[in-house]
């Protein structure tokens, strides 16, 4: 969720800086916590976290993230209507993300998405995050499809990078007020702007 489904890097960012500032007591911007991404949020403690107590450090993320994310996270109705018109046309729906089982569970249980999607492929669930396209090459195999027969969207680097990687058409979207890319490097097939673009682009599917 990934930031495509709801802008969850608000809730992200609060979570971090909270967490690296009760355990390390640094400050850290939005920008300086982006910069860590690619791992799972437990990857990211336990990999740029200098304090000893990770586990601690990792309970408390979940507790914050828990603990704001109504406040943070907004239900996106068109996101909804979307994902309800893809599943009526027949289309199996799958997740890959960066972001952690427990934290991308509270946020679809949040948003009321926990039934929405045939598979599911956590950061925590792959031993080579995005930009390495295991999570996506895992996913279409549990989805028994072909990878000319899918799309993958996604609004960062890392996520473009990964559907190329997998030989799969890839959509970069920026149908969010937050995105983490303006600008792909790696050119995806296409760039998509709103979420009515994109249920225009797979009606003839």
């Amino acid at each position: 969720m990934t930031n495509e489904l709801a802008n969850t890097l608000p809730i992200c960012y609060y979570a971090f800086q909270v967490v690296f500032k009760e355990f390390d007591n640094r400050d850290l911007s939005s920008e300086e916590i982006k910069a860590m991404f690619g791992p799972s949020e437990t990857g990211i403690i336990r990999e740029n976290l200098t304090s000893l107590n990770k586990e601690q450090a990792i309970e408390m993320y979940s507790a914050k993230y828990f603990e704001k994310h109504s406040q943070l996270v907004e239900q996106n109705t068109d996101i909804d209507h979307l994902i309800r018109y893809i599943k009526d046309m027949g289309m199996k729906l799958g997740i890959v993300t960066g972001k952690a089982k427990r934290s991308l569970d509270i946020s679809l249980k949040a948003l009321g998405m926990e039934e929405r999607f045939d598979v599911i492929i956590t950061g925590d669930d792959v031993e080579k995050p995005k930009p390495h396209p295991e999570g996506v090459n895992k996913a279409l195999s549990l989805l028994g499809v072909q990878n000319d027969e899918a799309i993958f969207i996604g609004d960062s680097e890392a996520d473009i990078l990964a559907g190329v990687q997998a030989n799969v058409y890839t959509i970069g979207v920026q149908w969010l007020p937050d995105y983490q890319t303006s600008d792909f490097v790696t050119k995806p097939n296409q760039v998509i702007k709103s979420i009515n673009e994109f249920k225009q682009s797979i009606k003839g599917i």
